[in-house]
């Protein structure tokens, strides 16, 4: 029986972030599925077109990725996003999922990066000791995610919740596109003693928003703000793709996902 594993990411026009974050998630869940034929998905159709474009590099999207995968005779398919939590995107994959179910005996979907509270207190503690350096008197450390109108955006004020009660009392997290917000954060950082700020996208890639909003020379820019603030800052081009620790997870998900897959057996 023809089986396959779908890793489907919201995408990004950074190749070489791709390479960096995309990719070895990509490969280190393939490696758990040996018997799958492995296959990749963006959702942002913007990014797909670019790549198309610019690179002619052709990616499909998930909807697009289905219809292949029937049409070639696959009965069995994981789909794995790659995704930090269950908002548009991971409800684009559900819907997609669910238009073309019955083109399959068995279509199963892994869950997004944070869907459980074990998840939130193994992501900060990842985190902390990926960030353990900076963590000093003196130093903020400042995580940028991406945010979102979705319910699903409560996710960056649990983690913030889960970093306080653990007492990484100079740890913050706000978002570019909703709440908290950047005034939300340095509200926060005016009421510390630390004059030292370290950014870190709390995002899968490093791409537009981690070099342009976070941390790009535009006087709009977070770090630009920041400085303006009277801060020093250093930012960190790193998506939480590069950790090994954020990858386990994912490889964990999909394992969860392919035990649902062999129960329906």
């Amino acid at each position: 029986m023809k089986q396959a594993l779908l890793v489907v990411s919201f995408g990004t026009s950074y190749n070489e972030s791709r390479r960096k974050t995309i990719e070895p998630i990509e490969r280190a869940v393939a490696d758990q599925f040996p018997s799958y034929e492995f296959r990749r998905a963006f959702t942002s159709r913007i990014i797909i077109d670019i790549l198309k474009k610019r690179d002619n590099i052709c990616i499909d999207g998930v909807e697009e990725a289905l219809i292949k995968l029937a049409a070639e005779g696959f009965k069995r398919v994981i789909i794995q996003p790659t995704l930090v939590m269950g908002g548009e995107e991971y409800d684009c994959i559900v819907d997609a999922a669910k238009k073309h179910k019955d083109s399959f005996e068995c279509l199963v979907i892994g869950a997004p990066l944070l869907s459980s509270e074990d998840d939130y207190l193994t992501l900060v503690s990842i985190l902390t000791e990926d960030t353990r350096e900076y963590d000093a008197d003196g130093t903020e450390i400042v995580f940028m995610g991406h945010g979102s109108e979705h319910e699903a955006n409560a996710a960056y004020y649990t983690l913030a919740q889960i970093l306080s009660k653990k007492g990484y009392t100079r740890y913050h997290v706000g978002t570019v596109e909703a709440e908290p917000s950047f005034d939300d954060v340095i509200t926060e950082l005016d009421e510390s003693e630390g004059k030292h700020i370290v950014l870190q996208p709390m995002m899968i890639v490093c791409g537009d928003h981690a070099h342009n909003d976070m941390a790009g020379t535009d006087s709009d820019s977070w770090k630009s703000r920041l400085e303006a603030a009277g801060y020093h800052v250093t930012c960190r081009l790193k998506g939480m793709g590069e950790i090994e620790g954020v990858r386990s997870m994912f490889v964990e998900h999909s394992l969860a996902a392919g035990k649902k897959m062999e129960d329906h057996e």
